[in-house]
């Protein structure tokens, strides 16, 4: 079996399962209310989990880029260097996965997406965003999310350059939602008047995902 049939096999079987789960509305957690920073149904993990599609796409920081298109004045490509020069913000936060595991206090660096849309002037009429990653993999989200203190493009993950695994060279982090939204491996953001699924969205996940009204199926 060739690595392509493997990887092939292997999204295969992590898409059918999630696409069940969500025919089913699984549910991780006991009926009680969340409590503190955790949300219901989520439970707290150490380490950091591997999610993805099966495949880790190489794409090294002089070779990245990133498009921001749409219903924007100013359609603009970002390169690593160009990205690098806009004011640099750092932030702590707790991350939730649709799956079921939390981690607290984890620190985030690189340009908050609040900053790098006043770059481009989105209208008025841009109401969400379709963001496309390089492996292939879309997610969907409301333009406010964008304005969240906390939501980043992000370089840096506790000190140190985002590994491949997970999502580097850049990766969306907005925390307010279930982490399938924070899209690894970032490679465009169009904005638009309408919400479009995304991939996980395509297959019965959530519009929004927010992970205090454990909105994790439509």
């Amino acid at each position: 079996m060739t690595d392509d049939v493997r990887i092939a096999a292997k999204r295969a079987k992590l898409v059918s399962e999630k696409e069940r789960w969500a025919r089913e509305n699984r549910q991780f957690g006991k009926p009680e209310a969340p409590t503190g920073r955790l949300p219901r149904g989520q439970h707290l993990v150490r380490d950091w989990p591997v999610l993805d599609l099966g495949t880790h796409p190489n794409v090294p920081a002089k070779d990245w880029t990133l498009r921001v298109e749409g219903l924007v004045d100013v359609p603009t490509s970002f390169d690593y260097r160009e990205l690098s020069l806009i004011p640099r913000s750092e932030r702590t936060v707790d991350i939730h996965c649709v799956t079921s595991w939390s981690r607290l206090g984890d620190t985030f660096a690189g340009v908050a997406t609040r900053d790098l849309i006043a770059e481009v002037r989105p209208r008025e009429e841009a109401r969400f965003v379709l963001i496309k990653s390089y492996d292939g993999y879309t997610t969907n989200l409301p333009v406010a999310y964008l304005h969240e203190p906390d939501s980043l493009i992000a370089t840096h993950w506790n000190g140190a350059p985002l590994t491949r695994e997970h999502g580097g060279p850049v990766r969306l982090v907005v925390p307010a939602l279930y982490f399938w939204k924070s899209a690894k491996w970032i490679r465009s953001i169009r904005f638009v008047e309408h919400d479009i699924k995304g991939f996980w969205e395509s297959r019965g996940y959530h519009m929004l995902g927010d992970p205090w009204k454990e909105q994790r199926y439509a």
